[in-house]
């Protein structure tokens, strides 16, 4: 089965910038290690794409057409495919004293955001700093050696492929996702572990929107996609054995004398016993006088 436009695939590459050699992106956790560019928040291996849904870079997708599962490619971007030309427009000069507002001391080569637009500082001079706020790769000729590793044909699959790519969790597995399809509605019960997640509200609104475009843009007779967020009552579980034990009948536990040593019942039949056996002094004296007479 060759790959065609809509497609899901789990993805495999490794990008280069073409005139250096320098490897920038990879989805093998050992090349970036060997590269010194691994990330520990990045998760490495196969990425789940959709051919055509923008996931990847347009010349990549248009690659991937006609490949088979299991082949590779080296495919080579110039940047009109890639991340574009070079904009002058995109140095600006920014006062250094901006900087100083907000506690920074600016260095070359220091990555900041301004406006939700990264840049990087090109030179700090004259009171002024040059930040540059064009793609790192703008205007270079990449080359990425791509692997198709499967081509998705389960539809289950392909949904919980499009929530591992937008809701990246290396501690959740993605058949603990619930998914159900019926009459063109998809219902999504994610894992118990989702919803004591810390990201924003708004981060993981915008994800259960991606997820849910992909899936109705590129499954046939899919129109609607249902997010269920389940809490569940659960029995407590020491409860719950404490109603199951078996009852235990209460004993008397006898109390024991600090001077004998001896229970209290014991001390008592003792005493009994002596008073029976032992003749009372009142008897005794009785008995001499009679026996004075």
């Amino acid at each position: 089965m060759s790959v065609k436009e809509g497609d899901f695939l789990r993805l495999k590459y490794t990008g280069k910038v073409q005139e250096t050699g320098e490897v920038f992106d990879t989805t093998d956790e050992k090349v970036a290690e060997e590269e010194g560019i691994k990330s520990e928040n990045k998760i490495y291996g196969a990425i789940p794409i959709i051919v055509g849904a923008g996931h990847v870079l347009k010349g990549i997708e248009e690659a991937l057409i006609g490949m088979k599962e299991g082949d590779e490619k080296t495919v080579e971007i110039p940047p009109e495919e890639g991340f574009g030309q070079r904009d002058p427009n995109l140095m600006q000069l920014i006062p250094m004293s901006e900087f100083r507002k907000q506690g920074i001391k600016p260095q070359v080569g220091m990555g900041i955001t301004l406006e939700n637009t990264t840049g990087v500082i090109r030179s700090v001079s004259g009171g002024r700093v040059r930040v540059d706020f064009n793609h790192e790769l703008a205007g270079k000729n990449l080359q990425y050696n791509v692997k198709v590793e499967k081509i998705i044909a389960d539809d289950e699959e392909k949904i919980r492929s499009m929530i591992s790519l937008h809701y990246p969790n290396p501690n959740i597995e993605p058949e603990s996702h619930k998914v159900t399809i019926e009459d063109g509605k998809v219902t999504i019960q994610m894992d118990e572990m989702t919803k004591f997640d810390k990201k924003p509200y708004v981060d993981i609104t915008f994800a259960r929107f991606r997820i849910a475009r992909d899936i109705w843009e590129n499954m046939e007779n899919v129109d609607k996609v249902e997010f269920v967020d389940l809490f569940e009552k659960k029995v407590n579980e020491e409860a719950e054995a404490e109603a199951e034990a078996p009852e235990v009948s209460e004993e008397t536990i006898p109390e024991v004398s600090e001077e004998t040593g001896k229970s209290t019942e014991e001390t008592e039949a003792s005493t009994e016993e002596n008073e029976k056996s032992e003749p009372v002094a009142e008897e005794v004296l009785e008995e001499r006088i009679k026996d004075k007479k």
